[in-house]
């Protein structure tokens, strides 16, 4: 999604939705808001529901099963940082209806498609200081966290999405706190919706960011019972692969999602990082072919034809056999 944003190469004014007069407008309703608002991805949803709506069926129109809302920053806790906390349920409202209308757009009895929630990690975290000086030191609370998620996920399934994906964890107990907010709604609302998970490592060490192993952060989280655990991000494909197979080799009681970076950063590239598609698709195949997952993907930097090329590479591929047992 912040690739594909970026792509469009939008200023000041059309985040405001300044000139902006289609289905959706927001009028003039952000023109003084104080603050930049330039980079807040997840207000486009209600100022440019337009370019959101493109980006889906582009990915929907390359062959994508299942699309993420543009809510990865749709907290109360990471809006904040742009004075727009009390907007974070209308974002996620919005952002859900407008991916659920694009995958019924391209839905089929034959291919149904289907949109994920997406609950990003939030830019404050409940185990690492913010003070180098501080090891003690938190800018944020698990209560606090759990707050912020349950009201996004309220508005994500208000939104019609059809399964939830708490992703890009790099501290497992901002993790615990989105997954303990979305048990929290299930049981208040009698609905339950299937949960995916997707942890980040974050260098060659193997863990993420708050110290877990692969193997530990399955541990963590397993009780969840959730569709699927995986990975995303941080690294391309070619440094994720052992992370995976270790994640495939414990994780027997789940599917194994992948959706890696498009390699590293690269600034001189057109969408910012190395891979083409063809060297995406090629790496993650890999994967398919040892029978290490079922559900893959892009990250940052995958583009449709990213999408389409990965699509079509592991399509004689049989997907990795889960067999549900905990």
């Amino acid at each position: 999604m912040g690739t594909m944003i970026q792509r469009f190469r939008l200023g000041e004014q059309q985040y405001r939705g300044e000139g902006y007069s289609g289905q959706g407008s927001a009028g003039d309703r952000f023109a003084d808001f104080p603050g930049d608002l330039k980079g807040n991805n997840e207000l486009l949803s209600l100022t440019r529901p337009d370019v959101i709506s493109s980006i889906h069926d582009g990915y929907l129109a390359a062959g994508a099963d299942l699309i993420e809302t543009n809510t990865f920053g749709a907290t109360r806790i990471a809006q904040d940082d742009y004075g727009m906390a009390d907007l974070a349920r209308e974002m996620n409202l919005v952002s859900a209806k407008l991916a659920r209308a694009a995958c019924d757009r391209f839905s089929t009895p034959d291919r149904p498609r289907f949109a994920a929630g997406a609950l990003g990690p939030t830019p404050k975290t409940a185990s690492i200081s913010p003070d180098v000086n501080d090891p003690a030191a938190r800018n944020v609370s698990f209560e606090e966290l759990r707050r912020s998620y349950y009201e996004q996920v309220e508005a994500l399934v208000e939104g019609g999405v059809d399964v939830l994906l708490v992703e890009t964890i790099f501290d497992t107990l901002n993790a615990k706190a989105a997954l303990y907010a979305i048990e929290e709604f299930f049981e208040a609302s009698g609905e339950r919706l299937p949960v995916m998970i997707s942890g980040t490592v974050t260098d060659a060490s193997g863990r993420v960011l708050s110290g877990q192993t692969v193997s530990a952060f399955w541990a963590s989280v397993r009780h969840v019972r959730p569709l699927s655990i995986g990975l995303n991000c941080a690294l391309g494909a070619a440094l994720m692969r052992p992370y995976i197979q270790e994640l495939a080799k414990v994780a027997q009681g789940t599917f194994i999602s992948c959706y890696p970076n498009a390699g590293l950063p690269n600034p001189m590239s057109d969408t910012g990082f190395d891979e083409t598609p063809a060297d995406t698709s090629r790496l993650v195949h890999e994967f398919a072919k040892e029978g290490l997952v079922n559900i893959v993907g892009g990250c940052c930097g995958t583009t449709p034809d990213h999408i389409e090329a990965i699509g079509r590479a592991v399509s004689l591929c049989s997907p990795r056999p889960a067999l549900f047992r905990f």
